[in-house]
C-alpha cells in the first residue's frame, strides 16, 4: 500500500487503519493526500504499473466553496501558520477528542493546491475504465469538507462509504 498524508500531517494512517487496503497494489490518500493519491494512480497506470484500488479517505474537496472562503483560509494561514494549523487540526477531530498526530512542514503552495484543486470526473472514470476500484470514505460530522457534496460528486464512479457520526478522521469517538 502506498499512503499519502493529509495537509501538514505525517504518519496519521494509524487513525485510519480500519479502512485501509494494505495490498501492494492499493494507493490511499487522506484529505489533501487524496489528491496526491489520485495523481499517483494516474502516473502509475500511465507507466504500465498495476493499481487495483484507489482509496480516498475524507478527500479534500473545496470546489463547492466560494473564492472568498479560499482567500480567507490563505490569509489566515499566511498571518499565523501555527494558529491556523492548530485550529485546522482541532476541526479535523471535532466533535470528538483530539488524538495524537505528527506534523510536517507545510507550505502556502500546498494549501493553495488543496483549496483550489478541482476533481475531474472524466479522469476518475478513466481510472475506473482501466480496472481501478475507487473507494471514498466520508464522515457525516466532518468539519473540514461538506461530506454530502463529496458524496454526490463521487457516487457516480466510486463506492462511497458514508459514516454518519464520523469526523474528518473517520473517528466516531
Amino acid at each position: 500500500m502506498l499512503f499519502f498524508s493529509g495537509f501538514s500531517l505525517l504518519n496519521e494512517e494509524y487513525l485510519l487503519e480500519d479502512f485501509l487496503n494494505t495490498s501492494s497494489y492499493s494507493i490511499c490518500g487522506f484529505s489533501y493526500g487524496a489528491i496526491k493519491a489520485f495523481k499517483e494512480a494516474k502516473k502509475k497506470l500511465a507507466s504500465g504499473q498495476r493499481v487495483d484500488t484507489l482509496q480516498l479517505l475524507s478527500p479534500a474537496f473545496f470546489q463547492s466553496k466560494d473564492e472568498k472562503f479560499k482567500r480567507l483560509q490563505k490569509r489566515a494561514y499566511s498571518k499565523n501558520k501555527i494558529i491556523y494549523l492548530k485550529k485546522f487540526l482541532n476541526s479535523c477531530f471535532e466533535p470528538y477528542e483530539k488524538k495524537i498526530v505528527q506534523n510536517r512542514v507545510s507550505s502556502i503552495e500546498e494549501l493553495d493546491e488543496l483549496l483550489f484543486y478541482t476533481w475531474n470526473l472524466d479522469e476518475l472514470k478513466e481510472l475506473e475504465e482501466q480496472g481501478v476500484k475507487i473507494e471514498v470514505y466520508l464522515g457525516g460530522k466532518d468539519s473540514i469538507v461538506d461530506a454530502l457534496s463529496v458524496k454526490d460528486f463521487f457516487l457516480e464512479i466510486a463506492t462511497v462509504t458514508y459514516i454518519k457520526d464520523a469526523n474528518h478522521f473517520l473517528q466516531i469517538s
